[in-house]
Parts: structure tokens; sequence; C-alpha cells
């Protein structure tokens, strides 16, 4: 009788993520970038290497105008995202719980989401002025629409046999909501949380760009009028790293709250 063990076959499907191959794919990228600008590839007139670009962060860091520019970007973004986020949750969970508000906020999702948010920045500066109102509200509607749309496949997509059996159990309502649906939600969430962080970085920098005298889209801005390719640049990578944490924010809420899949 052959006792040679069977291998594992239901491993499959499930992709480790690997931090320190990110890490370095990151660094040979950024190496390659100043070896081909080193090399004369790169025209640095229009594109400036890593290394003046963490010079320039250096002197913007030294100065205060990097931390001046920052801290009001991150709470313009931390805020707008907040409202948007809680606003869409709140609305999406009526949509998808509600027969009487389901088919009328379908239409009006349907109507205003393929609507471009940075088309109505101008709006929203007329309606609630130039100072922080119309930037707050940029994001928070910009985040709105994705939330619910995230909010309402999340909870479509929970198997209807584990809501009939949390109500043949005689769960109350609330019990049903909070401890089977949100649950079976929450990766839809989630992932709904990366699409509506990478557009509330996007539409924060539009908004800075046409009215802010500070934010590293203000920033960004000013460095393009100037011709000042290190310091715009140096914008962009804020924005980068602004992205790569977030998502690793985002990265950590999932390795904390999905730990049962």
């Amino acid at each position: 009788m052959d006792s040679t063990p069977i291998p594992f076959r239901a491993g499959g499907f499930a992709p480790r993520t690997h931090p320190m191959a990110a890490t370095a794919t990151l660094l040979v990228i950024v190496a390659a970038w100043e070896f081909a600008a080193r090399l004369g590839w790169i025209n640095t007139t229009f594109l400036s290497t890593p290394t003046a670009i963490a010079r320039t962060l250096g002197n913007l860091a030294l100065s205060g105008e990097l931390a001046r520019h920052a801290a009001a970007s991150f709470s313009r973004l931390a805020w707008g995202w907040l409202a948007g986020t809680t606003a869409g949750l709140v609305a999406g969970l009526a949509i998808a719980l509600f027969t009487l508000a389901r088919s009328p906020g379908l239409a009006i999702v349907g109507a205003l989401f393929p609507v471009p948010k940075i088309a109505l920045v101008p709006l929203f500066i007329i309606w609630f002025g130039i100072g922080e109102g119309s930037k707050l509200f940029t994001v928070a509607f910009g985040v709105f629409f994705p939330t619910i749309i995230s909010t309402i496949a999340g909870v479509d997509a929970v198997p209807r046999g584990l809501i009939r059996m949390a109500q043949s159990f005689g769960l109350p309502w609330r019990s049903i909501v909070w401890k089977v649906i949100l649950p079976g939600a929450l990766p839809s969430l989630l992932a709904g949380c990366r699409i509506t962080a990478a557009t509330a970085i996007i539409l924060l920098v539009a908004a800075e760009m046409i009215g802010a005298e500070q934010g590293i889209g203000a920033f960004v801005l000013q460095a393009g009028n100037l011709y000042d390719i290190d310091a715009l640049m140096a914008g962009i990578t804020v924005l980068s790293a602004l992205g790569l944490v977030v998502s690793w924010l985002i990265g950590l809420a999932e390795r904390v709250f999905l730990r049962w899949r």
C-alpha cells in the first residue's frame, strides 16, 4: 500500500503580500530613474532626479513650508473623507435595506454619480466661498457616491441564507444588520474605501489649485507657474507618499476587521 502523503491542493486563489518585495520594487524604480538621469537618458530640465527631489524636500522641511502645506491638505482630506464616507454609508444602507428608499436613491445616484466632480469645483466655490467650506464639500461630495455604491453592492452580496437563518432564530432587525449584514458587507466597504481615498486626494488637489493659498495642490500649482521642476516633483512625491500611507492604513484595517476570512 502506497503511504505517500497527498499534497495539499486547496491553497490556491489566496495570494499573499510581501512587504519587502513591494519596497524593493519601489527602490529599484527610483534607482533606475536616478541611473537613467545620470547617464543623460532623461532630460533633467523637464524631470528632476530623485536626489534633487530629496534635497528639495529636505529644504522645504527645514523651512517649515512643507509642514504648513501638508497640514492644511491632510486636515481637509481627513474631514472631507470622513464626512463623505459617513453620509455615503448611511445613505447606502438606507437604499440597500429599505424598499421605499431603493428606487429613488438609485435614480439619484445614477443621475449624479457620472458627473465629473472636478467640473463642480467652481460651483462649490460660488456656493460655499473660497474658504475651507468649498474644499471640504468637494472632497465629501466626491467620496459620497462611490461609498453608496460599494455599500449597496456589499449588502446585496451578503448570502440571503444567512439573513433567513438569523430571522428564523428570532434575532431582532438591528441585530441582524449589526451582526450579519455589516460584517458580510465589510469587504466591499473596505474595497470602496481604497477607491474613495484616491478620489479624495485627486479632488482635494484640484480644489486647492483653484482656490487656496495653502495646501499641496496650491504648492504644486505655484511651483508649476514658476517652472520650478524640483519643487513641483517634490509636491507630487508628497502626494504619492500620502497615497501609500492611506493604502497602508486601509490594508491594516482589512487585516484587523477581516481576520475571520
